[in-house]
């Protein structure tokens, strides 16, 4: 297996509510999304939530289930019917120079006989606060993936939030 850099998006100063991968080339078996990222939004016990989206699809065809601790227990959740996947968590603006940091990982994305699926590991510490999660997706949708658009659940992405899009093979 071996892996090969795509793109990386870097948000400058003024923030951003999205990020988008475009023209994804169509020659790797898997992609994977390496990020760290922090919102604008306070008051959410330090983390927020990212959402994932395909070719420009914000229909209600995404599925999602999450499991996370937060340190005093562990909690799951799932919604089907969604307008994007809820994968990963971000950090909120409540701690100063705290980031989250998520891989991202989706599988067999230019198969046109099924559906899509994404995992991803996350988390957030805020200096003894924060969570650890893992997240599944599903896109009902067998189009070979062209475009990713990462959502900071309707708020912006501040400034140094990072993204970087790699290809993975397997032969």
């Amino acid at each position: 297996m071996s892996m090969f850099p795509i793109a990386t998006t870097t948000v400058g100063s003024g923030g951003a509510s999205s990020i988008t991968f475009s023209s994804i080339p169509q020659n790797f078996t898997h992609l994977q999304i390496r990020g760290i990222s922090k919102s604008n939004v306070t008051g959410t016990s330090n983390r927020y939530a990212v959402q994932i989206q395909f070719n420009g699809d914000s229909s209600s065809s995404y599925s999602m289930h999450q499991l996370y601790g937060d340190g005093s227990g562990a909690s799951a959740f799932g919604y089907a019917n969604q307008t994007a996947a809820e994968i990963v968590e971000n950090a909120s603006n409540d701690t100063a120079n705290v980031f989250g940091a998520a891989v991202i990982d989706i599988l067999d994305y230019t198969n046109t006989n099924k559906y899509k699926t994404v995992k991803a590991i996350s988390g957030v510490d805020a200096n003894g606060s924060g969570r650890a999660a893992i997240g599944s997706g599903l896109w009902l949708n067998t189009s070979a993936i062209t475009s990713i658009t990462l959502l900071d659940y309707g708020q912006t992405f501040l400034q140094y939030s990072t993204f970087q899009l790699y290809g993975i093979t397997t032969a």
